[in-house]
C-alpha cells in the first residue's frame, strides 16, 4: 500500500485538500499520512486543527461502517480492534457509542478482540520482566502513573526493591500529570506487547485457569 503525505498550513488551504483528503482516506490503494501545521495550530486564527480532527473523525467514522458491511465479518472485527487500539481513549469511546447504536453485537465482538493496557495483568513476572527490557523507562513510568493498583504491584513486583523504589520516586516527582499523557504512554507500552506477543516471547494466560496451558 502507498503512503500519501498530505501537509495543511492554512484553513484556506485545507478547504482545497479535504475532498482530496476524503478520496485517499476511501481509498484501498492509498493510506493517508496528515500533517497539520502553521496557521491551524494559532489561538489567533482559531485553533482550526480541532475541524480538521473532526472532520477525521467522520471520515474514519464512516469507513469504519462501510468496512463493517462490504468485508468478511471475522476479518472485519480484527481489522477495526486493531484500528481501536490505535486510538486514544476519547476517540475510542465516541467510536463504540456509534457502533454500539448500530451493531452491538459487532462492538461486543470488536472488544473481544482489542489488546488493551489492562491485559497485561495476564502477563506473568517472566513476561512482565521481558517487557520492561523492551519499553523506555520515562514511558513505562508515565504508562503506570495511571495504572490501577493491581497493575503497579505485577510491575513492581517483578522488579529488584531497588528498581521498584526508584520508579515509584520518579512517579511522586512527576506530581500531577495530564491523562492523554498517560493514555499515550499505555498505548506505546501495548504496542510492544502486542508485538512481543505475536513473536511468542511473552504469552498472555488465558482467563479461564488451564484452558491455555503451556506444556514442556
Amino acid at each position: 500500500m502507498k503512503k500519501i503525505l498530505v501537509v495543511t498550513g492554512t484553513r484556506a488551504e485545507y478547504g482545497l485538500l479535504r475532498w482530496v483528503i476524503d478520496g485517499i482516506a476511501k481509498s484501498n490503494l492509498l493510506e493517508l499520512q496528515l500533517c497539520v501545521t502553521g496557521m491551524h495550530l494559532s489561538p489567533e486564527f482559531g485553533l482550526t486543527y480541532k475541524e480538521i480532527e473532526k472532520d477525521v473523525e467522520r471520515i474514519l467514522r464512516t469507513e469504519f461502517m462501510s468496512n463493517l458491511a462490504r468485508t468478511n465479518r471475522r476479518d472485519s472485527h480484527e481489522l477495526m480492534a486493531d484500528i481501536f487500539n490505535s486510538l486514544d481513549r476519547s476517540t475510542e469511546t465516541r467510536f463504540f457509542a456509534a457502533l454500539e447504536e448500530r451493531n452491538m453485537e459487532s462492538a461486543s465482538k470488536i472488544k473481544s478482540l482489542m489488546f488493551t493496557f489492562d491485559d497485561l495483568m495476564r502477563l506473568d513476572s517472566a513476561g512482565v520482566q521481558v517487557l520492561m527490557r523492551q519499553v523506555d523507562k520515562d514511558r513505562l513510568t508515565m504508562a503506570l502513573k495511571g495504572a490501577s493498583e493491581d497493575m503497579k504491584k505485577l510491575f513492581f513486583g517483578s522488579m529488584s526493591n531497588r528498581a521498584s523504589k526508584l520508579m515509584k520516586d520518579d512517579m511522586t516527582a512527576m506530581g500531577a500529570v495530564r491523562l492523554s499523557e498517560v493514555e499515550e504512554a499505555q498505548t506505546a507500552v501495548v504496542a510492544v506487547a502486542k508485538d512481543l506477543t505475536e513473536k511468542g516471547e511473552i504469552v498472555l494466560e488465558d482467563g479461564a485457569a488451564g484452558s491455555d496451558m503451556l506444556i514442556e
